[in-house]
């Protein structure tokens, strides 16, 4: 289906079950989130429509993935009141500003620092109520450095990094050797999908350490520092989700039944960040077989400022002229209530006709 600003795409059996009886919310067992940093507030309207609205009062259990941003916005999506929560993810994102010194970015630190703080202030306090949800379940995907990567260090870090692409680019399971999945989970219920496509370990969310998980998950390297110390994990430096799995490209089809429901940036989902020159791994095949994904059409980005989405080139494109950034990221976030329109009128459908995935 195409509309004016959301397409809709959707695997083999998610395309029967909307034109049998269109997109219901009883039929969504999944709800998964990609990183993608600043493009993410383009999916935020629509993200709130989704959980504070039309999921509001499903019964059945859901399961909410997130890597990066996306770990975040499904954080937020657990909360007792996920509109606010969404509200205040996007008000804390683009109000985000660094200090540095002339002429040079900010440093690692600083930035971690500041967004720690920011997790302190707005989800540690809601961190009990989002993992005793009645019915949402969340799952925060997090990349554990191992070899060079197992400790933080400038040099171990930049050396380390250069290992995982040279291994990821022979095969992406190689780069297991340089870093692994470390998926934490609300501690009442496992992530029901098989995950035997890469190195992959488990640990539990607690309200001691979902901040801190959170933080990781988005910690991008050479951005922000490493995360060390996380209660109850394997030890370790943990980086930003997206590393080993940028779009949550996974087997959703071992679900069963159910459909797994994504609002996302383009039509295709690319595995890992490494993965983003290989064409050939980001292909639909029979593990999205019941994923549905919601994507802005590209005419509708085009009319974005400066016709895209949100992205960190902003931060390098505007400088120190926060205010200008600012101004851009908030039309952006605006014209992305259509997305939150469109898709209230396409939940009343009874029949919706979607685009096979690429």
């Amino acid at each position: 289906m195409s509309a004016t600003a959301l397409r809709v795409y959707g695997g083999p059996r998610a395309r029967s079950v909307l034109r049998e009886r269109g997109l219901r919310a009883a039929d969504v067992r999944m709800i998964a989130g990609a990183a993608g940093g600043p493009k993410g507030l383009a999916l935020n309207p629509l993200d709130r429509f989704i959980f504070a609205h039309w999921l509001r009062d499903v019964g059945q259990t859901l399961h909410l993935l997130g890597s990066s941003i996306g770990a975040w916005r499904m954080a937020c999506a657990c909360t007792q009141d996920p509109d606010a929560a969404l509200v205040r993810l996007a008000e804390d994102y683009i109000a985000q500003r660094y200090e540095h010194a002339p002429g040079k970015p900010p440093t690692p630190s600083h930035v971690s620092a500041v967004f720690a703080d920011t997790l302190a202030r707005t989800l540690t306090p809601r961190a009990a109520e989002a993992l005793s949800h009645p019915t949402r379940r969340l799952h925060v995907f997090t990349s554990r450095g191992r070899g060079l990567l197992a400790r933080p260090g400038q040099l171990r870090t930049a050396l380390g990094y250069l290992g995982a692409f040279a291994a990821n680019a022979v095969h992406r399971r190689a780069m297991g050797s340089m870093l692994e999945r470390v998926v934490f989970s609300d501690a009442r219920e496992p992530m029901p999908i098989a995950l035997h496509d890469y190195r992959t370990r488990h640990a539990e969310l607690s309200p001691r350490n979902l901040a801190a998980t959170i933080l990781a998950s988005c910690s991008i390297p050479f951005w922000l520092d490493a995360v060390t110390g996380i209660d109850g994990a394997p030890s370790g430096a943990y980086w930003d989700g997206g590393i080993t799995d940028y779009h949550l490209h996974l087997n959703y089809a071992s679900l069963g039944e159910g459909l797994v429901l994504m609002p996302h940036f383009q039509p295709s989902l690319v595995p890992g960040w490494l993965d983003k020159p290989f064409s050939r791994r980001h292909r639909a095949g029979a593990s999205l077989d019941n994923v549905v994904l919601l994507v802005p059409d590209a005419s509708w980005i085009a009319r974005l400022p400066r016709g895209k989405l949100p992205d960190r080139s902003d931060f390098r494109h505007h400088g120190d002229d926060h205010a200008a950034r600012a101004r851009e990221w908030r039309i952006a976030l605006a014209e992305s209530e259509r997305l939150a329109e469109e898709f209230a009128a396409l939940v009343q459908q009874s029949h919706v006709e979607a685009e096979p995935l690429v």
